[in-house]
């Protein structure tokens, strides 16, 4: 299985909009790791829209 290019953009996308990371270092991340902040980072941004 591959994983789709815009796919991978996008979550590069985000993780360097929101810890201003390059994207070697984004990218030298293990893919599991990668979408765990991707979803980490998500949670917060909800949380902070809400109020919370």
């Amino acid at each position: 299985m591959t994983y789709a290019a815009d796919r991978i953009e996008e979550e590069v996308a985000y993780l360097a909009y929101h810890f201003h990371w390059g994207m070697d270092d984004i990218l030298d991340l293990e893919h599991a790791d990668r979408r765990a902040y991707v979803a980490r980072t998500a949670r917060l941004v909800e949380q902070a829209e809400a109020g919370q």
